[in-house]
């Protein structure tokens, strides 16, 4: 019979054995030394001044006290080193770099995944919910390849549900992307978390439309009316408005301007119908005063002309358009006729 049990080397209280209390005494430095064993350090070299029931691992290349007793644990108690040989499935929080290891028989190494792990949560950094599975807070994310290419996959259940990218600032939604209600590919934003624009939207036929981009149709619907002498006129209707457009200030030949949403570069149309024995003109002002397109016209032989002109110009938010006509000549004025159509470039 051994003296020793078999798998902490605790020591046997022999008969008739003098001193019993040695012995017990040191079976329960033993025991209060690697149950719930914490190691400080994987180390060659024993420390200096090591605290009184400190645990190490000893290294490959030992010295001084711990030469002989390399993968051994060694425990400082009452100014001595013992040791102890771990045996295969033992357990140990490793304080230096905050770990919990196993011994596996020949090294100290982490608990192994099964073979295929699942976890209800996952949080990296982060506390992860019930709907918020698997959380990250971190400066970046790398989804990387394998080789070839990458695959971002979200998918949904039905076309009603959404699957998307939300983009937040404060926790408040500012843009999503995705497949938001519909199989439509789409783009919003939001200025506040709460009213939602939809930017663009790609049908799954690959009709792309932009809900939101500033295009407006407008007129004066003033019938056939000859105008003789320089006047300006502004518009009383907008046939076709997308982005805001609005009217403005009255203009006094009749109508008001047309107010522009979104600053940035306007493709503008501007058609004529006229009848005339001479020259005349039109132009679409800025402002009261900037000429952002001019289109002239002359004898008309007693029959309606129409004549357009195209430019593109530069028109920031808030900034106003009307018509200001000169020369004499009988003009055809509402939708189809005399108009305005302006886009963003």
């Amino acid at each position: 019979m051994s003296d020793m049990t078999a798998k902490l080397g605790l020591p046997f209280i022999l008969p008739a054995q003098a001193q019993k209390h040695v012995t017990h005494n040191e079976a329960l430095q033993r025991l209060d030394a690697v149950v719930h064993l914490a190691i400080v350090a994987e180390a060659d070299d024993p420390p200096a001044s090591p605290e009184d029931g400190s645990c190490y691992v000893v290294a490959d290349t030992p010295t001084a006290a711990w030469s002989g007793h390399a993968g051994d644990v060694a425990i400082f108690q009452d100014g001595l080193w013992q040791f102890v040989t771990p045996v295969s499935g033992w357990s140990a929080w490793f304080a230096d770099d905050g770990t919990l290891r196993c011994f596996d028989g020949a090294a100290w190494a982490g608990p192994a995944l099964p073979a295929a792990p699942s976890f209800a949560t996952v949080g990296v950094n982060a506390t992860a919910d019930a709907t918020n599975r698997l959380s990250v807070s971190a400066p970046a994310t790398l989804l990387n390849n394998a080789g070839a290419g990458h695959q971002l996959k979200i998918n949904k259940a039905a076309a009603a549900d959404t699957a998307s990218l939300l983009f937040q600032t404060g926790w408040s939604g500012r843009a999503e992307m995705g497949l938001s209600g519909s199989d439509n590919f789409a783009i919003k934003v939001s200025p506040d978390g709460a009213n939602w624009y939809e930017a663009l939207r790609i049908a799954p036929e690959g009709a792309v439309v932009m809900p939101q981009r500033p295009l407006v149709r407008a007129a004066y619907a003033g019938g056939t009316t000859a105008i003789t002498t320089a006047t300006a006129l502004g518009f009383d209707n907008l046939y076709t408005n997308q982005g805001d457009f609005a009217l403005g200030t009255a203009v006094a030949g009749g109508g008001e301007t047309l107010l522009f949403p979104v600053s940035g570069y306007y493709t503008v149309f501007l058609t004529v119908t006229a009848t005339a024995t001479g020259a005349y003109s039109v132009t679409l002002q800025k402002n009261g005063s900037e000429n952002s397109v001019i289109l002239r016209g002359g004898g008309t032989d007693g029959a309606a002309v129409t004549l357009a002109a195209t430019a593109i110009t530069y028109f920031s938010a808030g900034d106003n358009a009307r018509l200001l006509f000169d020369g004499s000549a009988t003009y055809d004025l509402g939708y189809g006729a005399t108009e305005v159509l302006a886009m963003l470039a």
